[in-house]
């Protein structure tokens, strides 16, 4: 195939050393050469085409002016092994995405790009699924994208505090201190999305909010970007009372994995029930994510597949999953 770049845009496609194109022969096993202004994709025929296509679209990407980073070639692979047809130039490049979004964050498959297309299509999105699909930094970089654009006047995360049954008071130290261990994970994706300094004004400014479910009771939330995480690890009525404070001019989004509910024995999930009682209504979207979405370290995908596995083994025949 013909290579049309200039030394710059070459080097960027093929990263330093060729790591780039290394990469690609691990993960589709073929050998990739070049000479002159040709590349060569030598390989099983099923495995050159994928290939040939990405190089093609990345060049494309590139001669627009798209900044392609490392990750950019891994978030290929990976949309292509789950949809051969995507056009890759229309992934990273597709204009349905808000412009704050895309500067903020870039989804590394095709379910995070139509999950943040959710969230910009319904006032409430509920995200199921395991660790390390991004459902709650996506969630964030959703809220931050949206105050940027002044969609939104402020942003309140939450948490439901189970290990502590929500009842604080005997835990050391001021509402922040008792509070903050369960609210940690949130105040990382904050912090990775919008920078510390900024985070640190906005929380100063009542801008951001943070929070433990508890403390939503009462109130009415409008002109709001609400996040809930940990949302399988809410009672039926922590979620019924969670979802009604949506107010005018607000979205909410809702996260979690059923799989993992460390509520007491005997307690219903609130994230489950919802799932049961709401699908179908109008204005919520049920988003869930799979095994195969997991972008965090490659370990993390198999762990996740192999306590899947093990529940399963375990599980008498016709059981379901505590919920």
């Amino acid at each position: 195939m013909e290579l049309r770049l200039d030394d710059e845009g070459t080097q960027t496609l093929f990263g330093n050393r060729d790591e780039n194109l290394r990469m690609l022969e691990d993960e589709f096993d073929v050998k990739i050469s070049s000479r002159g202004n040709e590349i060569f994709v030598q390989g099983a025929a099923a495995n050159v085409a994928p290939v040939e296509k990405l190089l093609k679209e990345m060049q494309e990407l590139i001669e627009q002016g798209y900044p392609l980073k490392k990750s950019d070639l891994s978030t290929s692979v990976r949309v292509l092994r789950d949809r051969p047809e995507t056009n890759l130039v229309g992934f990273f490049t597709d204009d349905a995405l808000l412009a704050a979004v895309r500067r903020v964050v870039t989804p590394r498959n095709v379910a995070q790009k139509l999950y943040l297309q959710a969230m910009q299509d319904y006032d409430i999105t509920i995200a199921i699924g395991p660790a390390g699909t991004g459902k709650t930094f996506l969630a964030v970089a959703a809220a931050a994208a949206a105050l940027s654009e002044k969609t939104i006047k402020r942003i309140v995360l939450c948490r439901p505090a189970v290990e502590a049954g929500e009842r604080l008071g005997f835990l050391p130290g001021d509402i922040a201190e008792k509070v903050n261990p369960y609210l940690r994970p949130l105040y990382d994706s904050l912090y990775d999305i919008i920078g510390y300094e900024k985070v640190d004004k906005l929380m100063e400014k009542s801008i951001i909010e943070i929070a433990p479910l508890a403390f939503m009771r009462g109130r009415t939330l409008n002109d709001a970007f609400i996040i809930l995480d940990e949302a399988q690890n809410t009672t039926p009525e922590q979620m019924k009372m969670f979802l009604t404070r949506l107010g005018f001019g607000s979205k909410a989004v809702v996260t979690g994995d059923v799989t993992q509910v460390d509520l007491p024995e005997g307690k219903k999930s609130g994230l489950n029930e919802a799932r049961n009682i709401l699908r179908g209504v109008e204005g919520i979207k049920f988003f869930e994510f799979g095994d195969k979405d997991v972008v965090r370290h490659p370990l993390v995908a198999r762990i996740v597949v192999a306590y899947d596995r093990a529940d399963r083994e375990k599980r008498p025949k016709g059981s379901e999953p505590k919920a």
